[in-house]
């Protein structure tokens, strides 16, 4: 142990990691605080071992640190990550917060000295689902079992994706589908029609064909077609220049420069155009240029 505030989970040889009892409290994010120098201290030696050399899992987790600290008027989750040098990823995936607003004075969070994702075994929101979608098959996980918290599968040093984080930065859209698979991020990718490295400038959403496609955001219907690659497709016209992108339906359940809003059914998930399967291709642009949709979504 480094001192009497130092809590460390530890780590059995069965499959799930139980945590002690008793979580350490910062009461002040000042280096006078005593929880917050040692909280500090165990953040930096983490972060030098997540430096170095191929990540040894079972030592990123054995030396995981978690405190608790009640947040103060004014303080949001940006600010916290910044004053304590851990990705708002990090305290957003363990606390379970969906957007920067989700914090208020009196808040009870939980934070880890080791930069990483922390994926629940009971998924509830959208961005939760993209996580959980997005790492299914990673080696890198450790399962852990946190106090009032529940169990769940942290991947030392990871972070959002462009989608995650896009997703989480931005509340004002929420996804097209109640329920979905993430079978394609945002990025480059091998084509699965041409085989050939391309970027994939949207997100794909599995889902059966004929399942309800709703507007991500409040707006304007400003194009319905049907296209060689896209397949049959509407585009919205949001505030603050965003358009969001719906692509390879079955068909479209709304008209030409209609208003909708938030979660208005506009669609139905098909396979139209170039598509293996049936699936909905989302895309979020702002000016023109596409922005990854995972991230500037909510539930």
């Amino acid at each position: 142990m480094k001192g009497a505030l130092a809590f460390f989970l530890i780590f059995l040889l069965a499959p799930i990691c139980e945590a002690q009892s008793v979580f350490p409290v910062i009461n002040r994010l000042d280096p006078t605080d005593t929880g917050f120098k040692q909280f500090m201290s165990d953040v930096q030696a983490n972060r030098r071992r997540l430096a170095g050399a191929r990540i040894n899992l079972r030592e990123a987790a054995e030396n995981l640190t978690i405190y608790q600290y009640t947040v103060r008027q004014g303080e949001d989750i940006l600010f916290l990550a910044a004053r304590c040098n851990i990705p708002y990823s990090t305290l957003a995936s363990l606390n379970r917060i969906n957007n920067t607003t989700a914090l208020s004075a009196g808040t009870v969070i939980l934070l880890p000295s080791c930069p990483g994702i922390f994926i629940p075994q009971t998924i509830e929101s959208d961005l939760e689902k993209i996580l959980a979608s997005a790492r299914q098959f990673s080696e890198d996980a450790v399962e852990l079992r946190i106090r009032e918290r529940g169990t769940f599968r942290f991947i030392p040093g990871a972070d959002f994706s462009p989608t995650e984080r896009a997703f989480f930065l931005h509340s004002g859209f929420r996804f097209p589908l109640r329920t979905f698979r993430l079978t394609s991020p945002f990025g480059m990718r091998e084509d699965p029609i041409t085989g050939h490295l391309s970027m994939h400038r949207g997100i794909d959403l599995a889902a059966p064909e004929g399942t309800e496609v709703f507007a991500a955001a409040d707006g304007v219907v400003t194009a319905i077609g049907e296209d060689p690659v896209y397949g049959i497709y509407i585009i919205i016209t949001h505030s603050n220049r965003w358009t969001s992108l719906y692509g390879h339906l079955q068909r479209v359940e709304t008209v030409l420069r209609s208003q909708v809003k938030s979660g208005t059914l506009i669609g139905r998930v098909g396979s139209t155009g170039q598509s293996t399967g049936p699936h909905l291709h989302f895309e979020l642009r702002q000016d023109g240029r596409p922005f990854d949709p995972g991230g500037n979504l909510r539930h």
